[in-house]
Order: C-alpha cells, then structure tokens, then sequence
C-alpha cells in the first residue's frame, strides 16, 4: 500500500537536490551552509522514519546552527523574467490548472476514494487516503506544469531551490510548531489551559465552551505561530472535554472549524514567519509587518463566521 512515507522520501529528494545545487555551484565562499541545511532537512525528512532519533536531533540541531550562521541564496534560475513575461502572456489563465490540480485531487480522492481500495484492492493506506491524495496531486501538477510549458529538465528543481532559498529556514516553521505543540499536548499543558479557563469562564452553556475553543485557538496561534501547534493543546483543553464531553457537540465538525479557527491567527502573528514576514522581505516592503495589518479585518471577520459556524452546527446531530 502507499503510504505517506512514500512522499516523504520524495520530498527528502527534493530537499537533497537544493543541497547538492549549492554544492556544485560555489559561486560564493559559504556555499556550505546552506547546503548542509537542506542537506539535513533532507535526511531528517526523507529518512526520519527509518534513523534513530538521536540521529534526527543531530539533523536538527546541524540545521539550526548553519541558520543561525546564515543561509545563502540561491542565484541561479530554471527560466528568465523575460521568459516568465512571455509563458504568462501566451497561456494566459491556463496556469492556474496546475495549482488548481492539487486541491481538485485531494478532495475527490478522499470523497470518492475513502477506504483506499480501488477496483477491488487496496492501494492506499485508508487512515492516509487525504495526505496520499495531497502529493498525487502535487506530482500530477508537477508533471502538467512540465508539459504545458516545456521547460528545461532542470526547472523544477531551479525554481524549486530558488523559492526555498527565498523562503530560508523559515520553510520548517510549520513543522517544528507543529512538533512543538504535541510535545505540549503530551506534557499535560491542554489540560492547564482548561483549567485556566474553567476558573476565569464557567462552562454552563453550549456557546460559551465555542467561543472559548474558537477564541482559544486563534489565541495560542498567535502565541506559537502555527494553528497546528495551537490544535492538540486547545482541543485537549477546551475542545474534547467541554464542547464534545459536556455539551454533545461532534468531534468532526468541531475539528475542520477549529482549525479554521486556528488560521484566522496566523494572519495576525508574526511568529508565522514565514507566511507574513518572508513576504514582506521578498518584496522589499518598507513595512515588515504590512503583510499582518492588511490581513486583520480579513482575520477578525473570518474568526466570526468560524464561530457563528460552529454555533449553529456543531451541536446538530
């Protein structure tokens, strides 16, 4: 069966190409860092599975010294800005079908593909069905991009080495939160967290344990940067023993819109770097934070739909 190991491996892959660019062009005397940072990221994410994690620490801890150190850009690019000009002029709108390939497999692959099994056997992992379906449409999309614009061979892993410079090391914030928070969930802080909450806002009604699981998780992404991070801690806290345990509320339903929740905080953090500061020092805005302040009516907003949402929902069964 596949599984996402599979497209760890592959992602792995990709990562040790960036390396092994940086390597073979040593046009700037600290070439090394970098390479030894994508490098280890490649290791720790291809072979994380399959090492022993005092060797996936070591990884890390190679990773954080060699950004502390500083990382350095790629210069080289799969294509031109003229030529970029030009592939946007003459294909117009049909490059989004590409982006929009990803999210069109995913979901019709975890709707109409559950169980994972197709024509009779089974193929995929059926706890794994919607990650699997994730990198099925990355590679699909990967490979109608190569053949819409016929790039070089090579302009994959350019433009891919080239964007993960851009992004530097903050391109595993996502991970590391996410890490982060279940290392909080199993030392017990969800269970702090509803305590607090319990002493300063009784739970004597269905809206009050929603507002505090929706508030709760835009709160601590703001705290930690990633609503992944945030996710085990409240639904530990908050989330399971209040809207599920107490007032009946579905699991599944409070989930999917907690998360959601969780997202209209990293619009307003900084600590999710690389969504709202990298963007900004990409493109040289005089504002490190502009990308933060035109996101929050946007946040506020959505954080009331969200809960308003779960209000009305997540107690019908």
């Amino acid at each position: 069966m596949i599984g996402v190991d599979f497209f760890f491996a592959v992602v792995g892959l990709m990562f040790a190409a960036f390396a092994t660019g940086h390597v073979l062009d040593r046009s700037h005397p600290r070439w090394w860092r970098s390479a030894a940072f994508w490098g280890s990221f490649a290791a720790a994410t291809g072979l994380g599975g399959h090492i022993p994690p005092l060797a996936t620490g070591i990884l890390l801890l190679v990773m954080t010294l060699t950004a502390a150190l500083g990382l350095r850009p790629a210069g080289a690019t799969g294509t031109s800005d003229a030529e970029r000009v030009e592939s946007a002029r003459r294909h117009g709108n049909w490059l989004f079908v590409p982006a929009l390939l990803v999210p069109a497999v995913t979901v019709a692959a975890t709707l109409l593909v559950p169980t994972g099994t197709i024509a009779g056997m089974k193929l995929v992992d059926p706890k794994q069905v919607t990650l699997v379906a994730l990198g099925i449409g990355a590679l699909l999309a990967t490979a109608l991009a190569m053949a819409m614009l016929r790039p070089g061979k090579a302009a994959p892993v350019h433009e891919g080495r080239r964007l993960a410079d851009s992004i530097g090391w903050a391109i595993v914030l996502p991970q590391a939160l996410a890490a982060l928070g279940v290392l909080f969930a199993i030392a017990g802080v969800g269970g702090v967290v509803g305590d607090i909450v319990t002493h300063y806002l009784p739970m004597t009604a269905p809206i009050t344990a929603v507002l505090a699981y929706t508030i709760g998780m835009a709160l601590f992404t703001i705290l930690l940067g990633n609503a992944f991070a945030a996710f085990p801690i409240v639904t530990a806290g908050i989330g399971m023993p209040f809207v599920v345990g107490r007032f009946g509320g579905d699991p599944t339903i409070m989930c999917a819109v907690g998360m959601l929740s969780g997202f209209c905080g990293t619009l307003l953090t900084p600590m999710a770097a690389n969504y709202n500061l990298v963007p900004a020092a990409v493109l040289e805005l005089r504002n490190r934070y502009a990308v933060i302040c035109a996101q929050v009516p946007t946040a506020f907003l959505l954080l009331a739909f969200n809960t308003g949402l779960m209000a009305f929902w997540v107690y019908r069964r």
